[in-house]
C-alpha cells in the first residue's frame, strides 16, 4: 500500500511568484517607464513618511580588494524584505556587469515569501526614483538643465526620473570614458532629451541646476572639487557608496547642506566618510515629513549624499507586486515545502521516492 501518496493540489501558499530579468523588462514596457519611475518615487516617498517604524540596520557587507557583496534587510512590522546585491567595477573589463541583484519580500505574519524577483533593473529604477524623489524636495524651483557625471548603467534611468518626477529635461554629460557618452546620448536621442557631450566636468557644470554624480571605480576620487560648484546648485552624489569610495572634495561638504537617508550607513559608506563623526547632516525622511527643512535659500547649496537603503528596495518590490496581478509577467516557483501535515516534512520527501 502505497502511505504516502502524491498530494494532488498544493497550496497556493507553496507557489511563489517570481519575476525574471525577461518579464521585468516587460513589465517597464507595460507600464510605461516615466510611469513607473513616477510610481516608484511615491512609494519610496510613502514609506520615507513611515521612516520611524521600519527595522534599520546598516547593509551586511562583505568587502574584497575587487568588491562587495551585501544584503539589505528590513521591515515595516507586516511585511519583511531583503536585498542580495554585488558591485564589481572590474567586471565591465570582463563583460559583466557591475551590479547584480535579487530581492525577496516576505509576510511577517507567517513568515512566507511572498515574492522573489531579480533586482538589477529594478535597483537602477529604485535609485534612479529616490534621486528624482529628494531632488523634488531639495533642487531649485523650476530646475530643468542637469549635468550628468559619469554616463554608465545608471545615467539613463537617473535622466529619465529626473524628468518624469522633476521636469529636467536638458542634459549636459560628461566621462572619462567617450564610449560611455556616446551610449547615453544613443539611448537617449529619442526621449525629448536637449543633450551635449562635454569635453570636460567643469563644462558639463556650467548652467546646471543639478549636478548628478554617479562613477562607478572604487576609490577616493574628487569628481567634483569646491571650486566647480556654485551657489544655488542641488548635487545628487550617488557613486560614493561604500567605504574608501568617494566623489566630492571634502570642501564642498563644508559648504553644503548635507541630507542623506540613514547616518550609521552613510557615515561609512558615503562621501561624508571623509568628515568627523558628528560632522552635521538632516535625513530625508525629517524633510519629506516637514520635521526639518529642506532648501531654504535660492543660495543654498543642497547635496544628497545617496548610498541607496534597504527601505528604498523594499519600497521597489512593494510596488512590483502591486503592480503584478492580471500581466502574467511572472513564474510560480514550487520553492516552499508543501506537506500534507505540517508535522510531516519526512512524509512529503517520500511522495517523491521512485
Amino acid at each position: 500500500m502505497n502511505m504516502h501518496p502524491k498530494k494532488p493540489t498544493p497550496s497556493h501558499l507553496a507557489y511563489l511568484p517570481f519575476v525574471s530579468v525577461e518579464n521585468m523588462m516587460k513589465l517597464v514596457h507595460h507600464v510605461g517607464i516615466e510611469e513607473m519611475l513616477r510610481d516608484l518615487a511615491g512609494f519610496i516617498e510613502d514609506d520615507f513618511r513611515k521612516w520611524p517604524q521600519f527595522d534599520k540596520t546598516p547593509r551586511v557587507a562583505s568587502h574584497s580588494d575587487v568588491g562587495v557583496i551585501e544584503l539589505m534587510p528590513t521591515s515595516d512590522g507586516e511585511m519583511y524584505g531583503f536585498k542580495y546585491v554585488n558591485g564589481h567595477p572590474k567586471n565591465t573589463r570582463e563583460g559583466l556587469q557591475t551590479v547584480t541583484a535579487f530581492g525577496l519580500l516576505a509576510d511577517v505574519n507567517t513568515g512566507y515569501p511572498v515574492l522573489l524577483s531579480e533586482m538589477t533593473v529594478l535597483t537602477a529604477l529604485r535609485t534612479a526614483a529616490t534621486s528624482a524623489m529628494v531632488a523634488k524636495h531639495l533642487a531649485p524651483r523650476g530646475a530643468r538643465t542637469m549635468a550628468m557625471i559619469g554616463n554608465g548603467a545608471q545615467s539613463e534611468f537617473q535622466a529619465i526620473a529626473m524628468r518624469a518626477v522633476c521636469g529636467v529635461d536638458i542634459l549636459q554629460l560628461y566621462d572619462v570614458d567617450d564610449t560611455a557618452t556616446a551610449k547615453l546620448v544613443r539611448n537617449l536621442s529619442d526621449q525629448g532629451f536637449s543633450l551635449k557631450a562635454c569635453a570636460t566636468p567643469e563644462e558639463a557644470i556650467e548652467g546646471a541646476q543639478i549636478i548628478t554624480t554617479c562613477t562607478a571605480d572604487k576609490q577616493y576620487a574628487t569628481i567634483l572639487s569646491d571650486n566647480m560648484v556654485g551657489a544655488g546648485v542641488h548635487i545628487n552624489a550617488i557613486g560614493g557608496d561604500c567605504p574608501g569610495k568617494t566623489e566630492l572634495h571634502k570642501d564642498i561638504l563644508l559648504r553644503s547642506d548635507v541630507f542623506v537617508e540613514y547616518p550609521p550607513q552613510t557615515r561609512v559608506e558615503g562621501d561624508i566618510q571623509q568628515m568627523p563623526g558628528d560632522f552635521p547632516v538632516t535625513e530625508m525622511w525629517e524633510v519629506i515629513t516637514g520635521a526639518k527643512a529642506g532648501r531654504t535659500d535660492e543660495r543654498q547649496i543642497t547635496l544628497f549624499d545617496g548610498v541607496g537603503f534597504a527601505i528604498e528596495d523594499f519600497s521597489a518590490l512593494r510596488y512590483l507586486r502591486s503592480k503584478l496581478e492580471g500581466t502574467g509577467l511572472f513564474d510560480q516557483l514550487d520553492m516552499i515545502a508543501d506537506p500534507d501535515d505540517p508535522r510531516d516534512l519526512f512524509g512529503m520527501l517520500q511522495r517523491a521516492k521512485p
